[in-house]
């Protein structure tokens, strides 16, 4: 098996409506070790921007993200050089080029059929969502915590929870008390 990278235990995920904030979260999370992987990381998204504006906010993201210790990961279509990793649904991460070495993959996942397309797709870690009520999502189906916790115990790859996460919901959900190794938010982390 592939030696596997480094997972961060926090995760900070871009998003239209955490945007103004980042700089401040960023400055706000956990510094990684260097060389070695950060203790938290920015998934980068902004969908919402056209391509040429979403390279530059990428651009100036990488700088702060740099500068504060923490890994950069891209998701969607590529807009600069710099990531550390790949964030998407486990299809997209099999097409990534390049070998799994090249960077930590992140999977996202709902269900158990997901979680195995994830450890087929060759990913370092799973983001299992949505594990409460979430504003991305409004009225949309939740794991819960139960069924969020039997599933993170049956998947072979660390498990980052996602979905309505706060700090007090991470304390009960992450490792050594829970089943998750961390867990990544946009609202969560950025207000």
């Amino acid at each position: 098996m592939a030696k596997r990278h480094p997972v961060p235990r926090l995760l900070l995920i871009s998003d239209a409506r955490n945007d103004a904030f980042l700089a401040r979260a960023l400055a706000r999370l956990p510094r990684g070790a260097q060389g070695q992987g950060g203790a938290s990381g920015l998934v980068f998204r902004h969908y919402h921007l056209d391509p040429p504006a979403r390279a530059r906010r990428f651009a100036a993201l990488r700088k702060l993200a740099r500068a504060h210790g923490v890994m950069l990961i891209a998701a969607g279509p590529p807009c600069g050089r710099g990531a550390q990793g790949r964030y998407g649904a486990p299809g997209t991460l099999a097409r990534v080029p390049g070998p799994p070495q090249s960077g930590l993959r992140l999977a996202t996942a709902h269900n158990g059929r997901e979680i195995g397309q994830a450890v087929r797709a060759r990913a370092d870690a799973v983001l299992l969502s949505p594990v409460f009520p979430t504003r991305s999502h409004p009225g949309g189906r939740v794991l819960g915590g139960l069924r969020f916790a039997l599933l993170a115990a049956r998947c072979p790859l660390p498990v980052l929870a996602l979905g309505g996460m706060d700090a007090a919901r991470a304390r009960r959900l992450v490792a050594p008390q829970g089943p998750a190794h961390g867990w990544a938010a946009i609202d969560g982390l950025s207000g």
